[in-house]
């Protein structure tokens, strides 16, 4: 008896390589007991696009539910130190640096998040987790004037460390 079509498409997917990944195809943690601790850094980014007049009110602290910015800031801060909570394949991480900046620029306010530790797996999931977070806490404090607001480009733009070594967006 053969497998149905659709599984065999997806048995014949799975990348021996790809590590979260069993033989059979089920999720499991990867075990990186074996692996040396290095330091390791990586940033990511979300972009908000508003309107610019929001923009102004949010850079300036002139929204109805406050000071954004701020807000945004610590929300993706404590999102960035609870990633191993939220992404179940992720492992806890002593993290050593967290930073969220945000900028704007005419309809888009731009959250950066850097996060650094000294750990044998890296931090690209928590600052992607950090920036997401920010942006969302973002959209929160201002969807009362503009619902139509859009998060988008949530993306790794580099990260540091570890065996595959250092990687930036082109």
């Amino acid at each position: 008896m053969t497998d149905p079509p659709r599984r065999r498409r997806r048995a014949a997917a799975v990348d021996p390589v790809l590590t979260h990944l069993r033989a059979d195809g089920s999720a499991h943690m990867v075990d990186v007991g074996g692996k040396p601790v290095t330091a390791r850094r990586a940033v990511a980014q979300a972009v908000l696009v508003t309107q610019t007049e929001v923009v102004t009110a949010v850079l300036s602290g002139d929204l109805p539910k406050g000071e954004a910015v701020g807000t945004a800031r610590i929300a993706g801060i404590m999102a960035a130190k609870q990633t191993s909570s939220l992404i179940p394949l992720c492992h806890p991480l002593p993290l050593t640096s967290i930073t969220v900046d945000i900028t704007g620029t005419e309809n888009r306010l731009t959250v950066l998040a850097t996060v650094a530790t000294n750990a044998v797996t890296g931090v690209e999931m928590e600052a992607l987790t950090a920036a997401s977070v920010a942006a969302l806490t973002l959209y929160d404090m201002l969807k009362a004037i503009d619902k139509a607001a859009v998060i988008t480009d949530i993306q790794l733009l580099e990260k540091s460390g570890g065996k595959s070594g250092d990687w930036s967006r082109p």
